[in-house]
């Protein structure tokens, strides 16, 4: 794995959902001056950028880069399926899920979480999915050269089901009857974010900004002071721009959309958000929706759930749970917005 030169960081943007949108920094031409630096890798099928705010110390910053290294490695070895070696793969791939199977406590949590955010959202988030999702072509498998008949789609969908799944906590175990695949696309990336997160902190990071393709995490404040400002980017595919500027300086954030992840057949055009009671891509107005929260597993998954339910329903259910959320609908005229009272706190002037 490579990483960038550490340099100061002036803006960075982020190859993803979100353009991350740094305030220029003051030059300065003290050395002890604590400056922003950027560590970037790829990771994940996408690319991480890790700005930490630091003095000028090489030796520290190469050690810093290993750490975060070793830290997404580990959870790509837990959590993968486009990996066969993975600890999720092993399971998914048991002959037998009938009777408890070890695994280790972040997938533990990671799957603890969706369970919670599955029953929020009455189903809208289904990590079991997953045999649906790579049924209509996103998966590890390849594209269909047909969409999927209704027969077809409804015998795989019956098979699926997070209730399916059974979760002991000490130690931490999962068996499944009848046997699942389970992907945890829609979380581990966000739960990696707050991975490299906890690991900063332990090593003494006061302020930082986390990104792994779109999903954030943010903490402290940069050096002259300001908040972190974040951009959510308009949902359209041709090109960057942006809709609206947030500023954080200790949550996490994500986005889902159907806008960058889909293709054309037929003559329609099918998202890789699957609705998973119906078993078929989502076809709603919902364009994008943003959510911001402590951490960024849980803003990864409730986005996804959102963007499955479409915004007067999501938005509904956000309300109700203080959830902070933004919305981007295809309106007649163009994108129109919307937002939680609880996001209001978070838009910058």
């Amino acid at each position: 794995m490579t990483f960038s030169k550490f340099r100061p960081v002036r803006v960075v943007v982020a190859s993803a959902l979100l353009v991350l949108a740094l305030a220029t920094l003051t030059g300065c031409s003290v050395e002890d001056e604590e400056k922003v630096w950027e560590i970037a890798g790829p990771m994940f099928g996408t690319r991480y950028h890790i700005n930490v705010v630091l003095t000028e110390d090489t030796e520290r910053l190469e050690n810093l880069s290993q750490g975060i290294e070793k830290v997404l490695e580990d959870v790509d070895a837990s959590m993968s399926t486009w990996r066969e070696d993975s600890e999720l793969s092993r399971f998914n791939n048991l002959e037998d899920q009938s009777e408890w199977v070890e695994i280790s406590p972040p997938l533990h949590e990671v799957l603890t979480t969706a369970r919670k955010v599955s029953e929020l959202t009455d189903g809208a988030f289904d990590v079991t999915i997953g045999p649906v999702v790579n049924l209509w072509g996103f998966g590890p498998d390849a594209r269909p050269d047909k969409i999927p008949g209704d027969d077809e789609l409804a015998a795989r969908l019956a098979k699926t089901g997070y209730g399916k799944l059974e979760l002991r906590s000490d130690p931490p175990a999962l068996r499944a009857s009848p046997n699942q695949y389970i992907d945890l696309s829609a979380i581990a990336k966000g739960y990696g974010v707050d991975a490299v997160a906890s690991y900063l902190k332990e090593e003494g990071i006061t302020a930082y900004l986390v990104e792994i393709g779109g999903e954030v995490q943010a903490f402290g404040r940069k050096p002259d002071g300001e908040a972190w400002r974040l951009a959510i980017e308009q949902p359209v595919s041709e090109r960057r721009e942006i809709n609206r500027v947030v500023a954080l300086d200790s949550h996490a954030m994500a986005t889902s959309g159907d806008y960058r992840n889909y293709y054309e057949s037929e003559g329609r055009r099918f998202s890789h958000t699957i609705d998973p009671k119906d078993g078929r891509p989502i076809s709603h107005t919902l364009a994008s929706v943003t959510v911001i929260s402590d951490n960024c597993m849980m803003a990864d998954a409730l986005a996804t759930a959102f963007n499955v339910m479409g915004h007067e329903q999501a938005k509904s259910l956000a309300t109700r749970e203080n959830i902070a959320a933004y919305f981007i609908v295809r309106g007649d005229d163009g994108f129109e917005t919307d937002y939680t009272p609880a996001f209001s706190s978070f838009l910058a002037n």
